[in-house]
């Protein structure tokens, strides 16, 4: 049985529901449980692997994917903004990998459609990774372990960015987190929370918080404007989607991010200005809702909000290739 995770949830839903996989108690809440895709090309995501672990993909030799994004915590690097190439600070929190094949696009203003589209991003950022396309190829194409690789993976003489950015795409769609004790309660086990966290739940539903929060990743699937009741207050520029759209009507609009493994994924909000899982539950409160949560009601929303946490990726760390004696030599910062 084969299905592929879209961007709605709505079609998630669908395909789970067909599979028998989802209990039709769980269709009543607005959330869903994640499942493990099935649809992966094993090819791929293995080569995927390499390169989104391959610091050479960088200028100085340093920084990988896993860099910012790093598997053993949460997918992301837990500092207000990722440090690239010459210790730059980068502009923007960055987002968690996990769970990302299930948003609407990728970046928290949107401008990738997709994971492949995003791929590439970072490798040619100057903040980032700052090396280029062509670089970047010139190094895998010295590397005789990758040149074998890619033919075999792609059946091809040739190594592209395409490829590239499709095979770190295809590794990331891997990177799901099904099994939280939340899941296990939709799908029937009445045990796996305890009071505190089913008031939270219900609290987080009566609150609204899941107009913009819903869907097997807890969010994800739109844009919602960052101080809808309250402006919220932020020295970072960043104005989420009128910085690919130009219109006005687009300011302050940011891509809803996932819930899912978000006790893992502080600092939080797109300029990481929120430090405690306690402190976003007011805010999103006040500025989102118009609501104050007391402390009773905090906590509450807090402790389901850690039933979301899943089984994290088990990844063996890949042995990356050696160099060659014409790979082009990195050039570290100091």
């Amino acid at each position: 049985m084969h299905f592929k995770f879209p961007n709605k949830h709505s079609a998630v839903l669908i395909s789970l529901l067909s599979l028998g996989v989802v209990s039709q108690a769980a269709t009543n809440e607005p959330i869903q449980p994640i499942k493990a895709p099935t649809d992966i090309n094993a090819g791929q995501a293995e080569l995927g692997k390499k390169l989104y672990f391959d610091p050479r993909l960088s200028k100085s030799g340093y920084i990988s994917c896993n860099s910012c994004h790093n598997l053993s915590m949460g997918g992301t690097d837990n500092i207000t903004s990722s440090i690239g190439d010459q210790w730059q600070q980068g502009p923007i929190n960055a987002p968690t990998v996990l769970n990302a094949s299930l948003n609407l696009a990728q970046f928290w203003d949107g401008r990738a459609e997709d994971l492949k589209a995003q791929a590439g991003g970072p490798i040619a950022n100057p903040k980032e990774m700052a090396s280029n396309h062509t670089l970047a190829i010139e190094v895998l194409k010295s590397i005789p372990q990758y040149v074998v690789e890619f033919k075999q993976v792609f059946n091809s003489d040739q190594i592209t960015i395409d490829q590239v950015t499709t095979a770190i795409a295809e590794f990331e769609k891997t990177l799901v987190t099904p099994g939280s004790r939340f899941d296990q309660w939709l799908e029937g086990d009445k045990t796996a929370l305890n009071d505190t966290e089913l008031a939270g739940y219900e609290l987080f539903k009566s609150s609204g918080c899941t107009a913009c929060h819903n869907g097997p990743a807890v969010g994800g699937s739109m844009y919602q404007k960052v101080g809808l009741i309250k402006p919220y207050q932020t020295n970072n520029p960043a104005l989420g989607r009128f910085d690919v759209t130009g219109n006005e009507a687009d300011k302050n609009v940011f891509k809803v991010p996932t819930l899912r493994n978000i006790e893992l994924t502080y600092p939080y909000f797109h300029d990481g200005a929120i430090k405690t899982l306690s402190e976003a539950v007011n805010t999103m409160g006040e500025i989102q809702l118009g609501k104050t949560f007391n402390a009773t009601e905090n906590a509450q929303i807090v402790a389901f909000l850690k039933t979301l946490t899943g089984e994290q990726p088990q990844i063996t760390l890949p042995i990356l290739p050696p160099s060659n004696d014409n790979t082009p030599q990195p050039q570290p910062f100091n």
